[in-house]
């Protein structure tokens, strides 16, 4: 096959640190534009890849090159849904980085764009392709577990606020906090591991408590800081929901920041059978009975980088074409979840799925 002529569209943290890389390392792809709207960014990206690739500030420019097949977007989740959309009618692949978009509404116009278009839309949605959550997955399928009928996610820090006042804590760039950016992960692998079951109900609360006072927040470090005390903070700093599927039910309890100095990143499957306490971006453990005794084992699995596994992928679909566990048709299950989390916790009561 010949090679992908691509842009990437963002050059912030997450296409530098992830996407970019893998890339490079993939021979089947002919990178033709950098673009970010801060023009050092692309300027850099560009250089650092060489091959004559190119730097822009407008996104318009790539989508109008007839020779550009796919492009992936990086950009701030204020832009998913237009750049994709806009994309998608120019013809393009379009890999979009997690969530699809700041609220299900757009989420859902990008899925039209892609019916209508018939091009490729995978979201960011990297632990799809993670070695050992694709074995729980398995396990799952197998029978191990017996009836999954529960599943708790715990993703919860200190204090954790990313970037204060900046665009992480600004909702009308961000979509919300918490929730849409660590739960996003959680909820979605939950979902990919249990069959994409229909959501049917959700009661859930947001908060948004420690941050709010923004001088007045303390914190050891800040991630995507420094603090902006002239900025915004109008998102959740912690979550809670129950999310009742055609599958097992789903709890999950996240926290950006709390009063309690503990970080716990796991998930717990819970089956008839057996169960699995997934530990995030690392191993699991199986726990079981077998004729009376307890078992637990902890399974080496030795797989593809995760980033470097939903990157050859994508770029195998602008190849083939082809729909994966990443399309827009699977992830937007979790944009609807988030969605009912948000509605349940504003409106104080349980949100019904009609659909």
């Amino acid at each position: 096959m010949s090679k992908v002529k691509m842009a990437v569209i963002g050059c912030g943290a997450i296409a530098t640190k992830h996407h970019i890389p893998c890339y490079k390392v993939n021979p089947d792809v002919e990178m033709v534009y950098f673009c970010d709207i801060i023009p050092e960014r692309a300027e850099k990206a560009a250089a650092d890849w060489g091959n004559g690739a190119k730097a822009v500030v407008d996104y318009r420019e790539v989508l109008a090159d007839p020779e550009i097949v796919a492009v992936d977007i990086c950009t701030p989740n204020l832009a998913h849904s237009q750049i994709s959309i806009a994309a998608l009618k120019a013809g393009k692949h379009v890999l979009c980085e997690k969530p699809a978009a700041i609220n299900y509404a757009e989420a859902l116009e990008m899925q039209k764009a892609q019916k209508e278009s018939g091009k490729v839309l995978n979201i960011g949605v990297v632990n799809r392709f993670e070695g050992h959550i694709n074995l729980i997955k398995k396990y799952i399928e197998e029978g191990r577990l017996g009836e999954v009928y529960h599943v708790y996610a715990s993703f919860r820090a200190h204090r954790s606020i990313p970037g204060l006042g900046g665009a992480f804590t600004t909702k009308a760039i961000a979509g919300g906090g918490n929730l849409i950016d660590w739960g996003v992960h959680y909820i979605d692998l939950i979902m990919y591991c249990t069959g994409d079951p229909k959501p049917l109900t959700v009661s859930g609360e947001t908060f948004c408590k420690l941050g709010k006072d923004m001088e007045g927040y303390s914190y050891r470090n800040m991630w995507a800081g420094p603090p902006k005390y002239d900025g915004t903070y109008d998102v959740d700093d912690s979550c809670c929901a129950i999310i009742r599927t055609e599958g097992p039910v789903i709890t999950i309890n996240g926290a950006w920041a709390q009063n309690i100095d503990e970080q716990e990143e796991f998930v717990d499957f819970m089956g008839t059978k057996g169960g699995c306490r997934l530990y995030f971006n690392k191993d699991f453990t199986f726990y079981t009975v077998d004729h009376g005794a307890f078992i637990e084992c902890k399974p080496e699995v030795h797989a593809k980088d995760r980033w470097n596994a939903e990157i050859d992928a994508f770029v195998k679909c602008a190849q083939t074409g082809e729909k994966i566990q990443s399309h827009i048709d699977y992830a937007i299950l979790t944009s609807k979840i988030m969605q009912g989390v948000y509605d349940s916790s504003e409106a104080h009561r349980e949100v019904v799925f009609e659909d």
